[in-house]
């Protein structure tokens, strides 16, 4: 897919963050656009700034991509309102810090239900829609936690590392069978949007990052690009076919760590936490 120009564009996540950057790059680019989100208030500001970005035409839903019902039926309201869909963009997602042995079942299921099963619920769903258009490319986000682990982010770690392994997979598929559809799967770093804000944060984090409210603000300053920088990257990823799309120098940096070092980085990052702790 060289151009985004009368395509058909759906994003999960749109309200906020990377989600809102895609989809006004998109609108940019002359894409018609299909925005779902749980946060009414935050998709009406991104459908608004799409319309007024030149998008030709913006439907919106409100879409809880854990509920794989409700996905299957905005699939096909997108395509009989934009008459096919081009591309599925599976971006939304949640934060958990939690040591394992703490985690709730409750919460991690939570977690599970919307960043790994609603990639799973996004892909399905639209899959037949994106063969019928004869062209088109599904978009997974994963992470760098879906490259490495690290202490406090298991749960995920759990679920992007089994994005990145579906997606992987998918792609492998999608090219033995043919028929003009592609996958790509992303890995942000550091981003900055509104997830850290937004995540669940047990109180074992605190004494794994030494100090109450110390894991939510370590974790923030890891945000170290912005949003419209990070859907630029995809964008030109998915218009080069790539089969993974690294987000940020963070990300470049934690790949050529995972690969140089597969199971050293694990001393690297506990000793880096423990630093931490003491500043």
């Amino acid at each position: 897919m060289k151009n985004f120009s009368n395509k058909v564009a759906a994003i999960t996540g749109a309200g906020s963050g990377i989600g809102r950057q895609l989809a006004l790059e998109l609108a940019e680019r002359g894409a018609e656009l299909a925005l779902s989100d749980v946060n009414e208030a935050g998709l009406a500001e991104t459908v608004a700034g799409c319309r007024e970005a030149g998008a030709p035409r913006v439907s919106e839903a409100r879409v809880d991509v854990a509920d794989r019902a409700a996905v299957e039926a905005w699939a096909d309201a997108v395509v009989a309102e934009h008459g096919r869909a081009n591309l599925i963009f599976n971006n939304a997602g949640v934060a958990l810090a939690s040591t394992l042995e703490a985690v709730s079942y409750e919460d991690f299921e939570w977690i599970m239900n919307i960043n790994f099963w609603g990639v799973v619920h996004g892909t399905k769903a639209f899959l037949p829609h994106l063969r019928a258009a004869g062209e088109g490319h599904i978009v997974n986000t994963s992470s760098v936690f879906g490259l490495i682990s690290v202490p406090g982010q298991g749960t995920y770690n759990a679920t992007k590392f089994a994005v990145r392994g579906f997606t992987e997979a998918l792609r492998q598929e999608l090219d033995m069978g043919g028929g003009g559809v592609s996958a790509t799967c992303v890995h942000p770093g550091g981003i900055k949007t509104n997830i850290a804000r937004d995540a669940r944060f047990d109180a074992s984090m605190d004494a794994l990052a030494g100090g109450e409210g110390k894991g939510k603000a370590s974790f923030e300053k890891l945000f170290i690009t912005e949003a419209r920088s990070a859907a630029q990257t995809i964008l030109r990823g998915v218009r080069r076919n790539q089969r993974r799309v690294l987000v940020g120098p963070d990300a470049r940096v934690i790949d050529w760590m995972q690969r140089t070092l597969p199971t050293g980085y694990h001393f690297m990052t506990t000793g880096l936490i423990r630093v931490a702790k003491r500043l």
